[in-house]
């Protein structure tokens, strides 16, 4: 959330800042965006949230946002939520003529940094077009999937992708290991075959040095694939590797490793060969 800020901010746009750790929001009022220190006192039409959860957005607005939302205004959830979840609190909010749009991001805390995110948009057309402008400033793929969920639906197909493919680059790179290969050498034949990925780019550092300081933490990305679980469920799609690969970030969180960096998968694959 706080990259997002600054790069509203740094843009010329006025923003209006609240957290729940106050230090968090530093970066965004250096760069020109004012504090609010209350949340019934946010004066914005337009109100992004970047939380782990819909509870916590529902904890917002039980605590000063309904408050502040005014008929007209949009809240939107750019956190990644269920599919399902957030189709109800949009039809709460809908009564009071709030609208909901959930637009959910991919490209890490690198993307947010440098304003270059995919953002996944579902929500009516209107809407959409109503938010553009705000979105182009934040992120450089920006893409309307359809009504509220469908961007969160798009999100949990996403995180599918960057979850299996970090669980098969440390298992490639375990092997590697255990059969004598030099894992920076193997890495870079991977990157330059068709085993290359934006994921195998982003992460090779961790992995390659088990610095796994997180960017998104394994704890979430268990959340996210247990949200694309249930959207399997709900929409009657078999996941069979996505079931597999949710149980090993099951067993690595269990582990104690769950504020790690989601590429330290590799440590469960590890454990798992010794």
């Amino acid at each position: 959330g706080s990259p997002v800020a600054v790069n509203l901010a740094k843009k010329g746009v006025s923003v209006e800042v609240w957290n729940r750790t106050k230090e968090k929001c530093l970066s965004a009022i250096n760069a020109g965006a004012k504090e609010v220190l209350e949340l019934e006192n946010i004066d914005s039409a337009i109100v992004l949230t970047a939380l782990p959860d819909l509870s916590q957005v529902e904890s917002l607005l039980e605590n000063g946002l309904t408050k502040a939302l005014q008929p007209g205004d949009f809240l939107v959830v750019m956190g990644t939520v269920s599919p399902v979840a957030i189709k109800v609190l949009g039809e709460k909010l809908s009564e009071r003529g709030v609208h909901l749009v959930d637009a959910p991001v991919s490209g890490g805390d690198v993307g947010a940094q440098n304003g270059t995110l995919s953002i996944m948009v579902g929500g009516t057309e209107e809407e959409f077009i109503t938010l553009l402008d705000t979105f182009n400033k934040v992120g450089s793929t920006i893409k309307h999937l359809g009504p509220l969920g469908a961007g969160e639906m798009a999100k949990a197909c996403n995180q599918i992708v960057v979850a299996v493919t970090l669980s098969a680059l440390a298992e490639a790179v375990t092997l590697g290991r255990k059969a004598g290969l030099n894992s920076e050498t193997l890495v870079e034949i991977l990157s330059g075959g068709l085993a290359n990925s934006q994921v195998l780019q982003v992460k090779k550092e961790k992995i390659l040095s088990s610095d796994f300081t997180p960017g998104g933490s394994a704890v979430f990305q268990l959340k996210d694939l247990r949200f694309a679980l249930e959207a399997g469920v709900d929409s009657g799609t078999s996941l069979p590797t996505t079931k597999i690969v949710t149980e090993l970030f099951q067993s690595l969180v269990e582990s104690g490793d769950g504020q790690l960096d989601h590429s330290a998968i590799i440590r469960e694959i590890e454990r798992r060969s010794n």
